[in-house]
């Protein structure tokens, strides 16, 4: 049975609060699937939700070009994947991300890359730009398996 969530984020300030909610319930295993058009807020939702959780305050970087940013947070490991470069799912193996999923929290802009590999148990989160105002992001949060309803009833309450 597939659960979801619409929230409308206002602002970039509402998208990074919600980020650092959703980040202080996070563990090992869990992956974040960021999905939405380029521009949507993927990867300001990611670097909020990162900073929020790492141990030593450090510069967040996108992972556009290295394709893949470790972390070492209070939280336990955190893998920043961003996909959109990447050539074929074969990849996905030698960046070592399928044994990420098992072994850190794992955030992922451009999941259609992972052809398949995204973990049952993943929490997708697709961003849209708000046309009548450039601030204000549509986010839609679905899952369905894992407990991510029981989870998520205070990080977005």
């Amino acid at each position: 049975m597939t659960a979801h969530r619409h929230l409308f984020l206002a602002s970039p300030e509402q998208t990074c609060a919600l980020a650092a909610r959703l980040g202080a319930v996070l563990a090992p295993g869990d992956a974040l699937l960021l999905e939405g058009p380029i521009g949507a807020g993927k990867t300001h939702f990611a670097r909020c939700l990162i900073q929020s959780i790492l141990s030593v305050p450090e510069d967040v970087p996108s992972p556009t070009f290295t394709l893949v940013q470790t972390y070492e947070t209070e939280a336990g490991p955190l893998w920043h994947a961003d996909l959109y470069r990447l050539g074929d799912a074969d990849q996905v193996v030698e960046l070592g991300l399928a044994e990420a999923f098992d072994t850190a929290i794992c955030l992922v802009e451009w999941p259609d890359r992972l052809a398949g590999m995204a973990p049952d148990t993943a929490l997708h989160l697709a961003f849209q730009p708000d046309p009548t105002d450039p601030e204000a992001r549509s986010l839609t949060l679905t899952w369905t398996a894992g407990d991510w309803a029981a989870r998520l009833e205070g990080v977005l309450a």
